[in-house]
């Protein structure tokens, strides 16, 4: 598989007061930060009021989409079950169109994305890309369950409560893809709903440097997550086949305690 890149010139539209804290790349993206300072205002664009909370959604959409696009292309390539590949298309799909709204989003408002995403995000990746067979269809559906299931309260709490117009509208699409990715992974019958279920209430300790997606270098070419070439809409507003994508991390590392991410 190949990375479609372009190089990615920072826009600032609109009448945009920014202070130096909404360019500032976040610290930290666990729950724990984005429930601490939620209304915290940080720049005044025309679109509305932007919060540290608003700031750190746009951030982990873009950062779920650099390792659930290439996890989806690993289930179109490994999944056993029309079921498991069935969820790949849609976890292709829908980041993809995430992703070019997180990046508008982000170019409008002034904030800065990553290219990589979080150490965490990419050992799910390495996992999946050491498991095959019956072992990559049931961890993949689990691991994509877990992580959906844990941000989807998150997601509403953003459109529920942020006053930027940009963000409201990205919260709605992110809602609508999490919610249909929730919805294919069950469809797979794999999914272990008791396991799932304790991990989403009991979020272990993770530290906040596995957290983090990397700050991009200056200069860093824009990662673009490549839309599907056609095919049929799906609900996450993407279609049905990859075009391209993200390059796969090597390895087998050891599954980390799943967090939320976005979508």
């Amino acid at each position: 598989m190949r990375i479609t890149r372009n190089v990615g010139t920072l826009v600032v539209t609109g009448a945009l007061t920014l202070t130096l804290a909404a360019l500032a790349y976040p610290a930290m993206l666990g729950v724990q930060t984005t429930s601490a300072a939620p209304v915290r205002v940080i720049a005044n664009p025309s679109s509305g009021p932007l919060t540290e909370a608003d700031r750190d959604f746009v951030v982990k959409v873009r950062a779920a989409g650099l390792w659930e696009y290439p996890v989806g292309q690993l289930a179109l390539q490994k999944g056993t079950t029309p079921e498991v590949r069935t969820a790949g298309e849609h976890l292709i799909a829908g980041h993809a169109g995430l992703d070019a709204t997180s990046r508008k989003v982000a170019k409008e408002l002034g904030i800065t994305l990553p290219n990589k995403p979080s150490p965490q995000q990419q050992g799910f990746v390495s996992t999946l890309s050491a498991d095959s067979g019956s072992k990559f269809n049931t961890d993949f559906a689990n691991i994509l369950r877990l992580t959906h299931g844990q941000i989807f309260s998150t997601v509403a709490k953003i459109r529920a409560t942020t006053e930027n117009t940009l963000v409201r509208q990205l919260a709605d699409q992110a809602n609508d893809t999490v919610l249909d990715h929730i919805t294919v992974m069950e469809k797979t019958g794999l999914v272990d709903f008791d396991q799932v279920i304790i991990q989403e209430t009991s979020l272990p300790k993770v530290p906040a440097v596995n957290l983090t997606p990397p700050a991009p270098q200056p200069g860093e070419p824009e990662v673009v997550l490549t839309p599907p070439a056609g095919g049929a809409a799906l609900p996450s507003g993407g279609a049905s086949l990859p075009a391209g994508g993200a390059s796969l991390p090597a390895g087998g590392a050891q599954l980390p305690s799943p967090t939320p991410t976005v979508g």
